[in-house]
């Protein structure tokens, strides 16, 4: 069970947390990939993204960037920001505080970022405040549009749908460039930045 689009509440009860870029005079929205990098699925994406001269924001795995550097090369090269997604997907409801903080760090080693996604979107207030000591100038993104890309009972042609029918200007949308995703995220991603950009969408990347 996932909900396209986050609650109110649920921004309420984390406002340290980002959920949304409210620039109501800029159309903008801010595409992100998450699990990457990987080959052929990472690969595929920037392509499509370069077709449509798009930048978005890769949280990446740790252990990704160290096994595919030359696809993380890639991703810099062309303009793209780079985001922690930890070390080793952890989710945070089920990891100790001291743990999800060093493998974040191991992460954050080889990645030098101040953003950071939860994997899951999973995270307690006690590694919030953990997290924020160890890079005092972190910046912990969360999303308002979910794809659903990740779920493999999911059409592609509704995982298109669920982005359009609730993105707005400042949205953070979720993709994934993972195996699991990428029949969903290969066809829903062009057709989605085909129809925004003709709208007159332009599309930013988180800082």
């Amino acid at each position: 069970m996932y909900l396209v689009k986050t609650p109110w509440l649920l921004k309420k009860l984390y406002p340290e947390l980002i959920w949304k870029i409210n620039q109501p005079t800029n159309r903008c929205i801010y595409l992100t990939f998450d699990d990457g990098p990987i080959p052929i699925v990472t690969t595929h994406i920037l392509n499509i993204l370069k077709q449509y001269n798009a930048k978005a924001t890769f949280f990446c795995i740790g252990d990704n960037v160290t096994k595919h550097p030359d696809i993380f090369e890639q991703l810099t090269a062309d303009g793209h920001a780079i985001g922690n997604h930890t070390y080793n997907h952890l989710k945070g409801w089920k990891t100790d505080t001291t743990v999800y903080c060093d493998n974040y760090l191991q992460a954050d080693g080889i990645l030098n970022t101040p953003l950071f996604r939860p994997p899951y979107g999973r995270i307690k207030k006690q590694q919030i405040k953990a997290l924020q000591v160890a890079r005092p100038d972190i910046k912990i993104f969360m999303w308002d549009v979910l794809s659903g890309d990740f779920d493999i009972n999911l059409s592609p042609e509704s995982c298109l749908q669920n982005v359009l029918k609730h993105t707005e200007a400042g949205s953070i949308i979720v993709f994934h460039d993972s195996l699991k995703a990428y029949d969903r995220v290969k066809y829903a991603l062009p057709k989605a930045l085909e129809i925004w950009s003709k709208a007159g969408y332009e599309f930013g990347v988180l800082a």
